[in-house]
C-alpha cells in the first residue's frame, strides 16, 4: 500500500505493505509535523522592535556622565589605514588612580547616543551604581585605506583585520593604541581590569585578541560573533579544545535567526563555541535570543552583559 502523492519503489513498496494501517498513519502524521516545523521555522522571525532599550541604556538624571572625545588614528601595525577613535572618561576617574580599560570594535556602532548599544550612558549608569568599576573605554573603528584620487572610495579593511586569525590584531590594539592612549591616562596594566567588546567579525576579532593575549586582556563580550568561515574562524571551537584553558571569561550572545550563508552558520558557531568552551570548563555564558544579525538584542542586555562580565570586580587590584 502507497501513501499518495510519494512515488516509491518496488521494495519500499514491499515495506509498507508489511507495516499495519495505524503503523503506516503514524509515519505519515510524523512525517507531516516534521514538514510542518521546518516550513514554519524560517518565519519565526523576531524584529530590531521587539528588543527594548532598559532604563540603565538611557540618561538617568543626577547620574554623573563620563566625557567622550574623538580622535583620528593612523596605524602603523596596519600601515597606509586611519580609523576614527573615541575615550570615554568617567566622571569619577582620578589620574592618581589606575583605571580599567574597556576596547570597542566598529566603535562607531557603540559609542553613538542614538544607536542600539550606547555604551556611555550604560556606563555612568552602571560605574555609578557601583556594578563595575570604574572604567575608560576605547571605541576604536576598523580601518580604511583612503582614496588614492578625489572622487573615489577608500578601501575598507575591516575583514582583513577582524576576520583573520592571528596576533596582529591584538598586536594593534595593545601595543599600539592602547601603548599611546596609556601615556594620556592612567590605565590599568593587570589583564583582569581589561575587557574587549566586538560584534560579527567585530565580536571575533575581539576573541582573538584575548587569546592571542591572555597577558593582557581576560575579558570578553562578543555579539553575534562572526565564528564562521570567513577567515578560518570557524576552527576556533576544535582549536579551543585542543589547547591549554587559558584565564579568560567570555560572554556570547547571538539570535536564532543570525546568518546561514557560504560561510557557514552563525548560531550553530557560536553555540559550538559554547560547547567547546563548557568541555574546557571556561568561565562563560552564551544568551541566545530570537533575533538576526544585529546589535538589537545585544543592546538590550548590554548593562547585564557587563554586570556579569565584570562580577567581583570589587576585589580587582588595578
Amino acid at each position: 500500500m502507497a501513501m499518495a502523492g510519494f512515488p516509491i519503489s518496488p521494495v519500499n513498496d514491499r515495506l509498507t505493505q508489511s507495516l499495519s494501517p495505524m503503523t503506516q498513519s503514524r509515519i505519515f502524521h510524523s512525517l507531516l509535523t516534521t514538514l510542518a516545523l521546518i516550513l514554519l521555522w524560517p518565519h519565526q522571525k523576531t524584529t530590531a522592535a521587539d528588543y527594548q532599550l532598559g532604563t540603565l541604556s538611557q540618561v538617568i538624571a543626577d547620574v554623573p556622565q563620563g566625557k567622550l572625545t574623538q580622535g583620528i588614528w593612523k596605524s602603523t601595525v596596519y600601515p597606509g589605514t586611519v580609523r576614527d577613535y573615541w575615550i570615554y572618561v568617567p566622571a569619577q576617574y582620578q589620574a592618581d588612580n589606575p583605571a580599567c580599560v574597556m576596547v570597542f570594535n566598529d566603535g562607531r556602532t557603540y559609542v553613538s547616543s542614538k544607536g542600539q548599544f550606547r555604551t556611555p550612558t550604560v556606563f555612568d549608569n552602571l560605574i555609578h551604581q557601583g556594578d563595575m568599576p570604574i572604567t575608560i573605554g576605547v571605541f576604536v573603528n576598523p580601518g580604511v585605506i583612503p582614496p588614492a584620487q578625489k572622487g573615489q572610495r577608500g578601501r575598507r579593511a575591516r575583514s582583513f583585520e577582524y576576520d583573520s586569525l592571528g596576533d596582529r590584531y591584538a598586536h594593534f590594539v595593545i601595543d599600539e593604541l592602547l601603548e599611546k592612549i596609556g601615556t594620556q591616562y592612567n590605565l590599568s596594566s593587570s589583564p583582569d581590569c581589561r575587557a574587549i567588546c566586538g560584534i560579527s567579525s567585530g565580536g571575533i576579532a575581539a576573541f582573538t585578541v584575548a587569546w592571542e593575549r591572555p597577558e593582557s586582556f581576560r575579558k570578553v563580550l562578543c555579539h553575534i560573533g562572526s565564528f564562521t568561515n570567513i577567515r578560518g574562524g570557524n576552527s576556533y571551537p576544535f582549536i579551543i579544545r585542543k589547547t591549554e584553558a587559558k584565564p579568560l571569561r567570555i560572554f556570547l550572545q547571538e539570535g536564532m535567526n543570525d546568518l546561514d550563508n557560504l560561510h557557514g552558520h552563525w548560531p550553530l558557531g557560536n553555540k559550538e563555541m559554547a560547547a567547546s568552551l563548557e568541555f574546557k570548563n571556561y568561565d562563560y555564558k552564551l544568551v541566545m535570543g530570537t533575533g538576526r544579525h544585529s546589535g538589537s538584542h545585544g543592546g538590550a542586555i548590554l548593562p547585564e552583559a557587563l554586570k556579569w562580565l565584570w562580577r567581583g570586580h570589587e576585589s580587582l587590584r588595578p
